[in-house]
């Protein structure tokens, strides 16, 4: 009988479950499905690969630094957050099945299709988050949002998309960093993907990622410390007591990151000049809380889940507190003491 030699488990070591075939793998498992998140990621991977190109060449492209402008919500643009931000317009924006694309380098959404003409889902995001630093390459990292767009017929674009976190179809982030990492949830886990440059393709590293239920680690910007409120201080006091480490980027994508792969908390307070919080709502903090929770850890705004605001504007700033669930619970404990 001859041995098929295709069989052999030996013959190649390659990873090849690209985020591609997981993803219509998982749709098989959902008879109903019409693979319209399929043609979406497809479509966010495109421009994953796109902009991280562009971000890898910056400095040998000359596209480093500060455009002169401010984005809608003040912070101040470089030229790669338009070159981003331009990248996922385009490579979303022939989706036939998505009815909103929301920036946060634009002040209204954009309106592409009604629902009744095909367009039911909304992707929110954040082109290029932590992009100052890419001056001294520091990771920076795209954060996104979708959404199914609502039935009412809309007073004002944001009427479309402004829903509570907990409706999130998916949501996720890529760190273009040392290796370029796709991270993705669809409310079933979250599997981490990289991209190999051989195959020109994201394959999977870690399925079902689940973050350290505790690590003696916070990452939080220690400079404004004066300015937080008496329970934050009361915890990093405590906290530089008992043994934790600072672990601080300056890249949200980048230091959740590190905290969903090494434990921890990352933590954005009020503070004085920003006692709403400095995160926005829609496209930062919704997304990276359905990613942790997914994860196994806890995402809290203010006095409540994140997930479960209800927002009111699409550039809605935050609190943030999210990270291993043991950690949460102790800044909580400071924070909620009498």
């Amino acid at each position: 009988m001859t041995e098929h030699r295709y069989s052999s488990p030996h013959l190649t070591t390659d990873n090849l479950t690209s985020l591609q075939t997981h993803i219509l793998a998982e749709e098989h498992e959902y008879p109903g499905a019409t693979g319209d998140l399929s043609w979406i990621l497809s479509a966010i991977a495109l421009a994953a690969k796109v902009i991280a190109n562009k971000v890898q060449r910056a400095r040998v492209e000359d596209v480093l630094g500060s455009m002169g402008t401010a984005n809608t919500t003040g912070d101040e643009q470089q030229k790669l957050d338009v070159i981003a931000n331009e990248i996922i317009m385009r490579c979303l924006g022939d989706r036939a099945n998505i009815g909103v694309l929301a920036s946060e380098e634009d002040d209204k959404p954009i309106i592409l299709r009604s629902k009744a003409e095909g367009g039911h889902y909304a992707v929110l995001f954040d082109p290029l988050d932590g992009s100052s630093n890419l001056d001294v390459s520091v990771g920076v990292g795209t954060i996104f949002s979708i959404l199914r767009t609502t039935d009412i017929k809309p007073d004002t674009p944001e009427d479309l998309i402004l829903q509570p976190g907990t409706l999130q179809v998916a949501a996720g982030y890529i760190l273009y960093g040392s290796s370029v990492v796709f991270l993705l949830t669809t409310g079933k886990g979250v599997d981490m993907f990289v991209l190999d440059h051989s195959m020109g393709a994201f394959v999977l590293v870690i399925p079902k990622l689940k973050i350290p239920p505790e690590k003696k680690i916070y990452s939080i910007n220690e400079a404004y410390y004066d300015s937080f409120p008496d329970g934050y201080q009361h915890y990093l006091d405590w906290a530089h007591k008992n043994g934790y480490s600072g672990r601080y980027i300056g890249s949200m994508v980048a230091d959740i990151h590190r905290t969903l792969l090494k434990g921890g908390v990352f933590l954005y307070p009020p503070t004085v000049t920003h006692p709403e919080g400095k995160l926005r709502l829609m496209y930062e903090a919704n997304p990276m809380a359905m990613i942790v929770e997914q994860a196994g850890g806890k995402a809290i705004s203010g006095d409540k889940r994140t997930l479960d605001i209800n927002p009111t504007g699409l550039h809605q700033r935050t609190t943030v507190l999210m990270g291993s669930p043991a950690e949460v619970d102790l800044v909580l404990n400071h924070v909620n003491r009498p």
